[in-house]
C-alpha cells in the first residue's frame, strides 16, 4: 500500500477542478442556488478520482518500458537513445516520459509526452551529444501514466543507474572505414590526390592500357610478348606511422563544446584505422610534462582495440608542454624512419620559434607533419562590418592572428616540416588526406 502511494501523483487537471468547485462555493454565498451545484461537482470529482485510482492501480503490470543505449557512446557525435514502451492496459493511456540523463549533459527539463494505444507498443528516440570521455550514468527511466480521465498519474520506474562509457568517436571510424580502399576519395569530402611519380614497391607486369604511365614501360617484356607491357607498382607497406597528441594547455581551447584535445583524439582513432587498412603500422603516444599513453606501431589484429582503449584513458591537467622531452623520447625510442603526425596548436609565430629547434631535430630523422588549428571564432570578427573604433581594432587584431597562422605554415615549410592548418571540424578529413597524399607521393 505504501509503495502504491509513492507511485500516485495528482495531475494539474484535478486541481483545476478543485479550483472550480471552490469558486462555485464562493459564488453560492451571493447566489444560494449554486450551493447544491458545488456539492454535486465535489461528489462527482471525488468519484472520478477514486475511479481513476482503481483503473490505474488494479493492474500489476500496466506498463513496461526499456531504455536502449549502445554499449558505448561516441564522443562529439549525436548518439541515438531509444525508449520502448509497452501498454498492457485495455485502454489508451497518456504517457509522460522523464529520463534522468547523466549530469554531464546538464539537461534538467527533459520530458516526452505520448499517447499510447491500448495493448500496443510505442518506440521513441532522442539524441545526446557527449563532449567528454568517461563514464556516463543514466538514472531512472520514469514513465507517468494517466487514463483518459487525466485526474491522476501512476509512476513506473525502470533501468535504474545504467552506466555507459563514452569512447572516442567510433561513429566517425565507421563513416570513413572504406576510405582506405577508395580511389575516389573526393566523394567522401577528401580532396582528390595528385599522384606525383610512384613508389618503388613492384607488384606485377601487365598489358598497357590507355592512361597508364608510359614511363613504366617494360621493354624486355614488350619484346617477348610483342605488345606493350608496363610495370605496375603499389604503395609501400609496413611503414611506421605515429600520431603524437599534445595534451598541454594549448589543446584545452573548446570549439562546439569539444576541446581541441578531443578533436585530436577522435582524428587519431579514425586515422589509425585507415593506416592499418593500408597495411602500415599505426602507433601513438601523448605528451605534456612527460610522454605517456604509448602504443608501439604495429599492424596486428588487436591494434585498433589497443589504440581505442589508450585514447579512452587519456587524462590531462593541461600543463605547459615540454617539447624537449618529446624530442628526447622520439630520439631514444623510434629508431626507424617514420611518419610522425603531431597534433598541437600554435597561436603566434613566437610560440613556434620557442619549439622550432626541437621540431627541426625530430624532422632530421623522420617525416614530421605538424597539425594545428585555425581559430574559427575569429572569422565572425573578420567578416563583420566594423561600425565603431573598438570593432575596427578587434577586426584588425583578428586578421593579424589569422595571418600569423599562415606565417607559421611558411616557417615550417622553410625547414622541410610539413603542416596541416585546419578547422577543428575538418581535422579528421584533412589528416586522412595528408596521410594518403604522403603515401601517394612516396616521400616517406
Amino acid at each position: 500500500m505504501k509503495k502504491g502511494f509513492k507511485q500516485l501523483y495528482i495531475n494539474n487537471f484535478f486541481f483545476y477542478l478543485l479550483g472550480g468547485i471552490v469558486a462555485t462555493f464562493v459564488l453560492s454565498f451571493f447566489f444560494p442556488v449554486f450551493y447544491n451545484v458545488a456539492w454535486y461537482f465535489l461528489l462527482i470529482t471525488v468519484s472520478f478520482f477514486l475511479l481513476d485510482v482503481i483503473i490505474l492501480f488494479t493492474a500489476k503490470t500496466g506498463i513496461e518500458s526499456t531504455r536502449i543505449v549502445a554499449e558505448k557512446l561516441s564522443n562529439g557525435d549525436e548518439n541515438p537513445i531509444s525508449v520502448s514502451t509497452r501498454n498492457y492496459y485495455t485502454f489508451a493511456v497518456y504517457a509522460k516520459i522523464i529520463d534522468e540523463i547523466p549530469f554531464q549533459f546538464q539537461v534538467r527539463n527533459f520530458e516526452i509526452n505520448r499517447k499510447i494505444k491500448a495493448s500496443s507498443q510505442d518506440d521513441i528516440q532522442y539524441f545526446l551529444r557527449p563532449v567528454e570521455r568517461g563514464e556516463y550514468v543514466f538514472g531512472n527511466l520514469n514513465v507517468y501514466i494517466s487514463s483518459p480521465l487525466r485526474i491522476i498519474s501512476r509512476r513506473f520506474t525502470f533501468n535504474k543507474d545504467q552506466m555507459v562509457p563514452t569512447y572516442p568517436s567510433y561513429i566517425q571510424l565507421r563513416k570513413y572505414d572504406l576510405m582506405a580502399f577508395s580511389n575516389n576519395l573526393f566523394q567522401y569530402g577528401v580532396k582528390k590526390i595528385r599522384r606525383i611519380g610512384h613508389t618503388m614497391e613492384f607488384e606485377q607486369i601487365k598489358e598497357y592500357i590507355q592512361g597508364d604511365d608510359i614511363r613504366t614501360l617494360n621493354w624486355k617484356a614488350t619484346a617477348k610478348k610483342n605488345s606493350l607491357m608496363v610495370n605496375q607498382f603499389q604503395d609501400e607497406k609496413s611503414q611506421s606511422v605515429y600520431m603524437i597528441i599534445d595534451k598541454g594547455r594549448v589543446m584545452k581551447m573548446p570549439f562546439n563544446g569539444l576541446s581541441l584535445l578531443d578533436y585530436a583524439i577522435n582524428a587519431t582513432l579514425v586515422l589509425s584505422n585507415v593506416i592499418l587498412k593500408k597495411h602500415d603500422k599505426a602507433g601513438m603516444f601523448t605528451f605534456s610534462k612527460k610522454v605517456e599513453n604509448r602504443v608501439v606501431a604495429e599492424k596486428r589484429s588487436s591494434q585498433m582495440q589497443l589504440i581505442m582503449e589508450c585514447l579512452y584513458n587519456i587524462k590531462t591537467d593541461f600543463f605547459e608542454s615540454d617539447f624537449s622531452r618529446l624530442y628526447t623520447d622520439v630520439k631514444k625510442n623510434i629508431n626507424q624512419r617514420s611518419l610522425l603526425l603531431l597534433y598541437t596548436n600554435f597561436e603566434t609565430l613566437d610560440g613556434l620559434h620557442r619549439q622550432l629547434p626541437y621540431l627541426k631535430g625530430i624532422a632530421k630523422n623522420h617525416l614530421l607533419v605538424v597539425v594545428f588549428f585555425q581559430n574559427t571564432e575569429l572569422n565572425e570578427l573578420i567578416h563583420k562590418k566594423a561600425e565603431t573604433v573598438q570593432e575596427m581594432y578587434d577586426k584588425v587584431i583578428a586578421e593579424k592572428f589569422m595571418f600569423e597562422k599562415r606565417l607559421i605554415v611558411n616557417e615550417l615549410k622553410k625547414y622541410g616540416i610539413y603542416s596541416v592548418l585546419t578547422q577543428p571540424e575538418n581535422l579528421t578529413l584533412d589528416t586522412i588526406n595528408k596521410y594518403l597524399e604522403i603515401k601517394a607521393r612516396g616521400i616517406l
